[in-house]
């Protein structure tokens, strides 16, 4: 395996977790802005309708990849940055 990857796991996985919390925080403030609740509904909540539940699903998952894909990316370029050699290589 190569010395980079073994380096980089770990910051990787750090950066990945504060992007999720970070990813949270955007989808709650987005949802209570779509939806006027600060909850977003839970799949097995019989009071809600397939389209409240699956439009959360839909919003939720947007959210979290779009932030995944830049923290990763962001991640990586810093990486770059500091020891002038990118995660993959």
């Amino acid at each position: 395996m190569n010395v980079n990857k073994v380096v980089y796991k770990p910051v990787g996985m750090l950066v990945g977790a504060l992007g999720g919390v970070a990813a949270t925080a955007v989808f709650r403030k987005v949802w209570t802005l779509v939806s006027g609740e600060k909850e977003a509904p839970d799949p097995t909540d019989r009071n809600r309708s397939w389209g409240q539940v699956l439009l959360a699903a839909t919003v939720q998952g947007a959210i979290f990849g779009l932030v995944k894909a830049a923290v990763d990316r962001g991640g990586a370029t810093g990486y770059k940055k500091v020891t002038g050699e990118w995660p993959d290589d």
